[in-house]
C-alpha cells in the first residue's frame, strides 16, 4: 500500500492510497484458497473444485469484500500517520465503471483519496494557576420550614364555608375562555378547583375570585402574557365567565407524624430530612454550575487553537436547529430578541467554536487523568434517558441505543465531561465563599428551578428566550 500526501493544509489533510494489483491479487488468492474447502459447488465434490472455476465463480465478488476490507481499516493508516481525526475520513474513488470493473477483475491498481481533519495536538498545561470562588449556600431551617409546608399543603383539608372566597380559600367552579367573543382552545373546564393566592393560573385571575361566593356567576377579564407558550394566545386580552359552585376555606396545617404519614413517610422529621436534602441538592447544583462555568472559561482563555471546522459546523448546526425550533414554539422572531439573524448566526458560531474547542481540551485532559465511565454508571444513565418515553416505547429506544454507538457515544459524553469536572476541582486553587440565596441565584436564569415547582393549569411559565437559553447552555453544557 502506498501512501501519499496531496494536502497539508492547517488541520486538512488529504492522501492518495493506492494499492497494486498484485497485492490485491495476493489478498484475493488467500480468499479463493480459504473457501476452498469450504464451498458447494453442483459437481464437485467439497475441495475439489478448481481454483480457476472458483475464481470465475466467485473472484469479483471476493474481490470486491477485499475492497471493502481495505477500506474500513482506513483508520491504520491514520494510526501509522499518528494522526487522530476529527471525524470520520471522506473516502473518494473512481465512479467509472470500467476502471472499477478492472480493479474487481484484478487488472487495474485500487487507488482510492481520503480527506479529513485532525484533532489539533494539545499540550496541557499546569493547573495550579487556575483559581475559582466557589459560592456555597447553607440551607436555613426556616427555608426547610417553609417547604415542608408547602409538600404538607398537598395533605391539608378544606372545609365547605358559607360567605365569600378569601386568599387561602378553595374555590370550585367552571370557566369558560373567550377572547374577542369566541371561545378558544384549552380554555374552559368543569369543577376546577383553584386555590386562592398559589398562582395557578394567569396574573390577576385568582385575585378577582376574592368575595365571591357559591352560586355566583360572572366574568373575570384577564391579560396573557406577551411570551406566552401558546402563541395564538400571547399578549392576546380573555374573558372568563365564571360560576362558583363551591368555596372551601382551610383547616388548620399541623406539621406531624400524622401529616408525614399521609404524605407516605414514617415522620415529620423523616420529612424535614428529605426536604432539607432536596434544597441542599437544588442549591448545590447551582454552585457546581457557577464552578464550573469558571474552569470552563479559565480553560477558555488558557486554550486559543483552530478547532476542526466540520465539529464546529455540526455544533453550530446543533445549535442553531434548537434555536429556530425555541423561536417557532414561542411564535417569536430574532426581532423580537432584539437582534437579527445575521448577528444570531455569528453568536452561535462563535459559541460553536468554543464548546468544540473545549470539548477536545476536556477530552485531553480526560484521557491524561485516565478518567473512566464505567459500564454501571452508562447502564444508569441510559435507563434514565430511556424513562422520558412513554412506556409502550421504551424498548424501542433501549434497543436503538444499544445498537447505535454515536448515540451510546451521546449517553456517555456527559458523564466523562462532569468526571473530567470533578478531577479538575482537585487540581486547581478552590476557594469557599459563604454566600446568601440571591447572591447565589443572581445572574441565574434557572432560579426557579430551585424554588418548589407549581401546578400549572392555565398559564405555563414564561420561558427564556432562545438566545438566552443557547447561551445558558454554553456555561452549563460544554
Amino acid at each position: 500500500m502506498q501512501v501519499t500526501e496531496t494536502l497539508n493544509s492547517g488541520l486538512k489533510r488529504e492522501l492518495k492510497v493506492v494499492v497494486p494489483a498484485k497485492d490485491m491479487e495476493a489478498r484475493l488468492t488467500q480468499r479463493l484458497d480459504d473457501a476452498k474447502g469450504k464451498v458447494n459447488l453442483k459437481g464437485f465434490r467439497p475441495g475439489k473444485v478448481p481454483a480457476q472455476h472458483l475464481r470465475r465463480v466467485y473472484g469479483k465478488s471476493f474481490m470486491a469484500e477485499v475492497v471493502n476490507e481495505i477500506l474500513a481499516d482506513t483508520q491504520s493508516i491514520l494510526t501509522d500517520r499518528g494522526e487522530k481525526p476529527a471525524i470520520q475520513p471522506e473516502i473518494s474513488m473512481t465512479e467509472d465503471e470500467k476502471e472499477a470493473e478492472k480493479v474487481l477483475s484484478g487488472d487495474a491498481d485500487f487507488e482510492f483519496s481520503m480527506s479529513y481533519e485532525v484533532i489539533p495536538p494539545i499540550e496541557l498545561k499546569s493547573f495550579s494557576d487556575i483559581k475559582i470562588t466557589r459560592q456555597v449556600y447553607d440551607v436555613t431551617d426556616e427555608e426547610v420550614e417553609e417547604q415542608v409546608k408547602r409538600v404538607a399543603d398537598s395533605a391539608r383539608t378544606y372545609e365547605v364555608k358559607k360567605g365569600k372566597a378569601a386568599d387561602g380559600d378553595k374555590v370550585k367552579l367552571d370557566y369558560l375562555g373567550k377572547i374577542d367573543g369566541e371561545a378558544f382552545d384549552g380554555g374552559a373546564a368543569e369543577d376546577s378547583e383553584v386555590v386562592i393566592g398559589m398562582n395557578q393560573f394567569i396574573a390577576g385571575f385568582e385575585e378577582q375570585l376574592v368575595g365571591l361566593k357559591a352560586g355566583d356567576e360572572t366574568t373575570i377579564k384577564v391579560s396573557f402574557p406577551e411570551e406566552y407558550a401558546a402563541a395564538h394566545l400571547a399578549g392576546k386580552e380573555a374573558e372568563f365567565d365564571i360560576k362558583v359552585k363551591e368555596v372551601s376555606k382551610p383547616n388548620e396545617l399541623e406539621i406531624n407524624d400524622e401529616t408525614a404519614k399521609q404524605l407516605g413517610l414514617e415522620s415529620a422529621d423523616k420529612l424535614r430530612e428529605i426536604v432539607r436534602g432536596q434544597l441542599e441538592n437544588q442549591f448545590g447544583q447551582v454552585t457546581r454550575q457557577k464552578a464550573k462555568r469558571q474552569i470552563l472559561d479559565a480553560l477558555d482563555e488558557a486554550y486559543k487553537f483552530e478547532a476542526p471546522s466540520k465539529l464546529v459546523e455540526a455544533e453550530f448546526e446543533n445549535i442553531w436547529n434548537q434555536v429556530t425550533r425555541d423561536l417557532e414554539a414561542a411564535g417569536r422572531t430574532f426581532e423580537d430578541e432584539e437582534t437579527t439573524e445575521e448577528e444570531a448566526r455569528e453568536e452561535y458560531q462563535r459559541l460553536a467554536e468554543r464548546r468544540v474547542r473545549l470539548g477536545l481540551v476536556l477530552s485531553e485532559i480526560g484521557e491524561k487523568a485516565e478518567v473512566k465511565v464505567g459500564d454501571e454508571e452508562m447502564q444508569r444513565a441510559l435507563i434514565e434517558s430511556i424513562r422520558r418515553y412513554p412506556p409502550h416505547q421504551q424498548q424501542e429506544i433501549y434497543e436503538f441505543y444499544r445498537q447505535n454507538p454515536q448515540a451510546m457515544a451521546n449517553i456517555r459524553a456527559p458523564l466523562f465531561e462532569e468526571k473530567v469536572i470533578d478531577h479538575l476541582l482537585g487540581e486547581i486553587a478552590v476557594t469557599d465563599e459563604k454566600v446568601s440565596r440571591d447572591e447565589l441565584m443572581a445572574d441565574d436564569e434557572d432560579e426557579a428551578d430551585a424554588k418548589p415547582a407549581k401546578k400549572e393549569k392555565a398559564a405555563p411559565k414564561k420561558k427564556a428566550a432562545p438566545k438566552k437559553a443557547a447561551a445558558k447552555k454554553k456555561e452549563e453544557g460544554e
